[in-house]
C-alpha cells in the first residue's frame, strides 16, 4: 500500500531548457527544512573552537600520503595541484578585483545569476546568508562580502560507478579542476553587472560548504557525511563565491533524506574502512551519523582514493525522484541489497558484493597525527629513541623543513580537495 505523501518538492532541471523535477516525501520521513541545529551550540564553538582547514589541521597525514601512493596516482595528483595553484592564487585576490559594469536596478540579479551559473555548467545553483560562524580560523576576515552563491558540479556519472578506481579519481579531482575555472568566470560575470565577487576555489575554501549548501535549499546531510542533492545526490562537488549582490536568499527545504538515511543505511554498511556509524550524534551543534576520520583516511590514502560511500547511495546512482518514488510506492529502499547498487571493486582487482567487505589488519589503519611540523619532530624521535646517530648536517636540515612546514601552515595553501 502506497505511504501517504505529505508534500512534493519541486526543483529545476541540471541544465538549461530541462524540465522540473517534483519530488515527493513520505509523511514518514518528514523532520525539518533543512537539517537539525543547535544554534547555541554552533554560536559556542564558533567562538571557542573554530574550524580549521584540514590540510593546516592534519598536515602530518596529508604529507605522509604523499609517501604512500602508487608512482601512477602520485603523478596524477602533482598534475592536479599544478593545474589548481593558478586557479586558487586568482581566487585568493578575486574580492580586491573592481566591478567593470554598473548595476541596473531593472535587472533580477539573482535570477540573471543563476541562469548564467547553469549556462557555464554549474547543475544547481542556490543563495543564502553567508554564515561567519563556519569560517575556518585562518580565513578569518579573509571572507569580505556577505551573500553566498552555492555552486555544485556534477561528477561524471559512469566514472563514479567504478569507484574504487583510477577513472573514479580522475572525474573526482578532474570536477574540482573545471569548476575552479568556472567559477572563477562567474565571478567576471557578476562584475559585468556591477557587483564585487569573492571566489572561493574549491582547493582552497573559507568554511566548510555543506552548511550553507542546506541552508540554500540544495540537498540535505547524508549518513555518508556528504551533500544529497536532487539530481545528482552525493556525485557533485561544492563551491562558492561571496558577493555584494543583492540577491534573493533561498530557504532550507526537507527532502526526507534526514530521516530516509535512517532506514537506508547502505553507505554505513558497505564503508570498506568501517568508517561509518549508525547512529547520529550532535556534532559542534548539527546533528549528524559522524565519520571516524581514523578509519576513513589510511584506506583513501593506501587504495589511491575511495568513494565507496558515494559509489552505494542509491540517491546518487538513480536519482531523488525514483528512490523517493520508490519508497513511497513500496516503503523500500531502491536498490538495497543488489550487486548493482552495492558491489564495489578495489585496485588489487578483488570486487566485493553486497554483504561482502574487504579485512584489515590492524598495522593497515596506522598513520601520523597532526600537523607537518609535528610529524617531522616525531620522525626525529624515533629515530633518537632507536639509538640513531643524527649528523649536524641532518639537523640543520630538519630545522629547514620544520621552518617550511610552519610557513606553509601559517600560509595556508593547499588542496582541501585531498579526501
Amino acid at each position: 500500500m502506497p505511504k501517504p505523501i505529505s508534500h512534493v518538492v519541486r526543483r529545476p532541471g541540471p541544465r538549461p531548457g530541462d524540465p522540473d523535477v517534483e519530488i515527493p516525501v513520505a509523511e514518514d520521513l518528514v523532520t525539518v527544512p533543512g537539517h537539525p541545529v543547535r544554534e547555541a551550540d554552533i554560536s559556542f564553538y564558533a567562538r571557542e573552537e573554530p574550524l580549521e582547514q584540514w590540510h593546516m589541521e592534519k598536515g602530518a597525514d596529508r604529507d605522509w600520503a604523499w609517501t604512500v601512493y602508487s608512482d601512477e596516482f602520485f603523478d596524477f595528483r602533482k598534475a592536479h595541484e599544478n593545474t589548481v595553484k593558478p586557479l586558487v592564487a586568482e581566487s585568493r585576490k578575486s574580492a580586491d578585483v573592481e566591478p567593470t559594469g554598473e548595476p541596473d536596478e531593472t535587472v533580477d540579479v539573482t535570477e540573471t545569476i543563476r541562469a548564467k551559473a547553469k549556462e557555464l555548467g554549474f547543475g544547481e545553483v542556490g543563495f543564502t546568508r553567508y554564515d561567519k560562524r563556519y569560517t575556518y580560523k585562518s580565513k578569518k576576515g579573509w571572507v569580505k562580502f556577505s551573500n553566498a552563491i552555492c555552486l555544485a558540479w556534477e561528477q561524471d556519472y559512469d566514472a563514479t560507478q567504478s569507484t574504487i578506481s583510477m577513472a573514479a579519481e580522475h572525474a573526482h579531482y578532474g570536477a574540482y579542476e573545471v569548476m575552479g575555472e568556472q567559477g572563477l568566470r562567474l565571478g567576471d560575470f557578476i562584475r559585468t553587472l556591477g557587483y564585487h565577487a569573492q571566489v572561493h576555489n574549491p582547493n582552497d575554501a573559507s568554511a566548510p560548504t555543506i552548511p550553507y549548501f542546506v541552508n540554500a535549499g540544495l540537498g540535505q546531510l547524508g549518513a555518508n557525511g556528504q551533500l544529497l542533492m536532487p539530481h545528482f545526490g552525493s556525485r557533485a562537488r561544492l563551491m562558492m563565491i561571496t558577493t555584494d549582490a543583492p540577491v534573493r536568499h533561498d530557504e532550507p527545504v526537507d527532502y526526507g533524506i534526514n530521516k530516509f538515511c535512517d532506514k537506508c543505511q547502505v553507505c554505513v554498511q558497505r564503508c570498506p574502512a568501517r568508517a561509518l556509524v549508525r547512529e547520529k550524534v550532535w556534532w559542534r551543534g548539527a546533528l549528524k551519523n559522524k565519520v571516524i576520520y581514523d578509519r576513513c583516511r589510511p584506506l583513501m590514502v593506501k587504495m589511491d582514493g575511495c568513494g565507496v560511500c558515494m559509489k552505494v547511495c542509491p540517491v546518487q546512482k538513480f536519482g531523488m525522484k525514483p528512490v523517493m518514488e520508490h519508497y513511497v510506492e513500496t516503503g523500500e529502499v531502491l536498490g538495497k541489497g543488489t550487486d548493482d547498487l552495492e558491489g564495489f571493486p578495489v585496485p588489487d582487482g578483488r570486487y566485493f558484493g553486497s554483504g561482502e567487505l574487504p579485512q584489515f589488519d590492524r598495522e593497515f589503519f596506522d598513520f601520523p597525527h597532526g600537523t607537518r611540523e609535528q610529524w617531522l619532530f616525531e620522525q626525529l624521535k624515533q629515530r633518537m629513541d632507536a639509538g640513531e646517530e643524527v649528523t649536524e648536517e641532518e639537523l640543520a636540515e630538519f630545522a629547514d623543513q620544520v621552518k617550511e612546514a610552519v610557513g606553509q601552515t601559517k600560509k595556508g595553501w593547499g588542496s582541501t580537495t585531498d579526501d
